[in-house]
């Protein structure tokens, strides 16, 4: 390697042992302004290569804060630029790990166009190649775009994340509201996936891109599996332990686990199968569960990667602030689970009340097979409510008499079913082998849509 720093031997706790393999080693800055003399600026301050993550390839890079805090300049952006054209050429994940102090200043406007050439790489291959970073130090200013231009992000304990600093912030400083924290940013931003010590790091990533396509052609994600595909699951009111009870193996790895806690996103491997799974935590939709939802919905549809959705939603949330921002929210979700072609079931866990339940991956909208346990209700709303509703001023015992009515004529699961709006009623200790059973009837679906260059959801 170029150098000995920190920025290479996180290539030896990432990648597969002695895999890894320097590209453009050699590179120096150019520039000689301000004293800027290339002999200080080994690699320009950026180790570039390629090597292997349990056999798969994968193109990294790690940026070195010792060569100029890591800045990105012209030279340091060709690296960058190079791999990303290497990626998509082999079709093969690229990983950032970023630990940089930003734009280059000595180098002006250079710099500043160098940051717009990493910029563009990014989102071309943005649904062609999965791109994950990993953040160690600082990421500020325009570099904050980097991770969140990429599928995933994963953060360090002690790294920073901002546009702005907090000290900079009207009427905020650090001590006040951390807003470069990894809490904040994965709590309330919801821009990272993952955060932990920088020593876990490397085996969370591991972790994920072994559950990731090489890119959006590649039809890759097969492991053989060795847990019963017949396995009981035991019921549970919690959507991410039922997951796990789904999961071969019951392991399911979820994404973006502390930020919009009534929504949870991850992958599972079905038979042996990479599937997305989407689920309600709780029974009150929020915007942002369903923005979380949404993105993560398309992730999985560009790269070919089934669709599974636990529903057990009532309705909406109703505050203030949910509503500013929650017609345009719930569009966005209905707008993913309608438009994607991969393979797409749903299981009616509990609740599936209004168009809250249209929104999670309906029949109507699209689903390809619909699941529902005994005890779920399908239907309009609340049997009681309903009630109150079309015989109001009536007695508490017709009330009763007619919310018990319409519970068996419009929110039974079997009502539902002979509607054909539910394919199959089911015990929920059969969950996983239905679904599997579901999936590799749709192994091979192929599904149009419309021509049309991009929607506008």
């Amino acid at each position: 390697m170029s150098t000995n720093s920190k920025a290479s031997e996180r290539f030896k706790s990432l990648l597969d042992e002695n895999s890894f393999v320097e590209i453009g080693g050699k590179v120096t800055a150019r520039a000689t302004d301000f004293n800027l003399e290339p002999k200080n600026t080994p690699a320009d301050g950026v180790v570039t290569g390629y090597g292997l993550i349990d056999d798969k390839l994968v193109y990294v890079y790690s940026q070195d804060a010792a060569v100029l805090g890591g800045s990105v300049g012209e030279m340091h952006a060709k690296k960058i630029c190079a791999l990303y054209d290497f990626a998509l050429k082999t079709g093969a994940p690229v990983i950032g790990l970023i630990d940089c102090a930003g734009l280059r200043l000595q180098e002006g406007t250079d710099a500043l166009f160098a940051f717009g050439e990493i910029y563009r790489k990014q989102s071309l291959a943005s649904g062609v190649i999965p791109q994950i970073s990993v953040l160690f130090g600082s990421c500020g200013g325009g570099l904050a775009l980097f991770p969140t231009l990429t599928d995933f992000t994963f953060m360090a304990e002690d790294a920073k994340l901002f546009v702005n600093a907090p000290n900079a912030l009207d009427e905020n400083y650090e001590a006040k509201n951390d807003t470069a924290s990894a809490k904040f940013q994965s709590t309330e931003c919801g821009t990272v996936d993952f955060v932990a010590g920088a020593s876990d790091l490397y085996e969370k990533v591991r972790e994920l891109v072994v559950m990731l396509p090489d890119n959006n052609e590649a039809n890759d994600t097969f492991v053989e599996c060795e847990d019963d595909l017949n396995r009981g699951c035991a019921q549970s009111d919690d959507a991410v332990e039922m997951l796990k009870q789904i999961a071969d193996d019951n392991k399911y790895v979820e994404v973006q686990a502390d930020y919009a806690a009534d929504m949870t996103c991850g992958l599972m491997k079905l038979n042996g199968v990479t599937v997305g799974a989407v689920a309600n935590r709780a029974e009150k939709m929020s915007p942002y569960g369903c923005v979380k939802a949404a993105d993560f919905v398309n992730f999985c549809d560009a790269f070919e990667i089934p669709v599974l959705s636990l529903t057990n939603v009532s309705g909406f949330e109703a505050t203030v602030d949910a509503e500013k921002k929650m017609a345009k929210a719930a569009a966005k979700l209905t707008y993913a689970f309608a438009s994607a072609t991969v393979p797409k079931v749903n299981v009616i866990v509990g609740k599936a009340f209004g168009n809250a339940a249209n929104v999670m991956n309906a029949k109507a909208t699209g689903c390809d097979m619909t699941f529902a346990f005994e005890d779920a209700s399908i239907g309009m709303m609340d049997a009681k409510l309903a009630a109150k509703v079309m015989y109001a001023g009536e007695g508490t015992d017709t009330l009763n008499e007619k919310a018990a009515e319409y519970d068996e004529l419009q929110n039974s699961v079997l009502s539902a079913a002979r509607r054909g709006y539910v394919d199959t009623i089911i015990n929920a200790v059969d969950t996983r082998k239905y679904v599997i059973g579901a999936f590799e009837m749709l192994f091979t679906k192929r599904e149009e849509i419309p021509a049309k260059k991009h929607g506008t959801v």
